[in-house]
């Protein structure tokens, strides 16, 4: 098994150390008129405006999803990404995502279900505990990472949202705006990005939503400030930025799907039997290490998640 349940492990042991040694400018800013005392007490600094974002988080629980193998470095994991609304380079988003601005921030709620609304980020996290989980993070480009996150099961927060019986999916938006996201000023993909669950993956212990990584609130270009991690999938199913929930009867629209349809199915669950149409899945590239690695099936989480899919055919139809 490579998920564990670890021993009293002191935080620093299981967290590049360098994240927490390094040196941070500090820059003055003023907290936004909206945010409440009792937020800024339960969140500390996730409560504070956009230019924290990098600021370390008080008072993240020990979680039993960990993994052994050796974290990504922190350096790796925030300057080599895909998120196209900051460019196709892998380089962009660290480049240009310096200045978006997350605060104020809110996430909508809609479709099939008791509580909809559009709910301040505050109020939207609040009620959470947040933990951190050691997740390995599989691109479908054939590279991967070993990330800690910090964020707390999606379950809990869709049990608020009293979801009907009709709610089979849940579908995610990134925000739109081209003004602060270059790569939407052009048609790469089909704006906003999109991105669904099927309803029992949504509530899976191991889906999450998080707020920080590495101890620390999530930095702009790696999905400030909130983002799907859904560990057993390919990482592009991992929407960042995002602004909207809907539950839906129907199975939502993806947007690679969309885009490449002969590429990318709904499910994209890492497959190492299933290959890209222009490259082996059999093996990744960790980044940092300089041989390949086997790929596990869903991503070493099987025997977690494999049951979801008990009689779906995951090489030829499904992907």
């Amino acid at each position: 098994m490579l998920i564990k349940r670890p021993q009293e492990i002191p935080s620093s042991e299981i967290t590049d150390r360098s994240v927490y040694l390094r040196r941070r400018e500090f820059l003055s800013c003023s907290i936004d008129a909206g945010l409440t005392a009792a937020a800024l007490g339960a969140f500390g600094s996730l409560a504070a405006p956009s230019v924290l974002a990098g600021e370390k988080i008080s008072g993240i629980a020990k979680s039993a999803y960990v993994t052994d193998e050796e974290l990504t470095p922190y350096e790796s994991a925030t300057t080599y990404n895909n998120f196209y609304e900051f460019g196709t380079a892998k380089e962009d988003p660290s480049l240009y995502a310096k200045d978006f601005r997350t605060r104020p921030w809110s996430v909508t709620v809609e479709g099939e279900c008791a509580r909809p609304g559009t709910y301040a980020l505050e109020d939207f996290l609040k009620p959470h505990a947040l933990e951190e989980r050691i997740y390995r993070l599989r691109c479908v480009e054939a590279w991967s990472m070993v990330i800690p996150w910090v964020g707390f099961p999606l379950a809990d927060l869709i049990r608020r949202f009293e979801p009907t019986g009709n709610a089979k999916y849940v579908e995610f938006t990134t925000l739109l705006d081209p003004q602060q996201m270059p790569g939407q000023r052009r048609a790469v993909l089909d704006w906003p990005y999109v991105e669904g669950l099927r309803m029992d993956e949504a509530m899976h212990p191991l889906t999450i939503l998080a707020a920080g990584m590495y101890g620390e609130v999530l930095p702009n270009q790696n999905g400030a400030p909130l983002r799907l991690v859904v560990p057993w999938k390919y990482g592009f199913k991992s929407i960042k930025s995002i602004v909207k929930l809907r539950f839906t009867e129907e199975q939502p629209g993806s947007t690679w799907n969309r885009a490449a349809p002969d590429e990318y199915g709904f499910y994209s669950n890492v497959n190492p039997e299933r290959d890209h149409p222009r490259w082996s899945q059999a093996k990744e590239r960790r980044i940092g290490e300089f041989l390949k690695r086997p790929t596990l099936p869903f991503n070493g989480y099987a025997d977690q998640v494999a049951s979801l899919y008990t009689g779906m055919d995951l090489v030829n139809r499904y992907f």
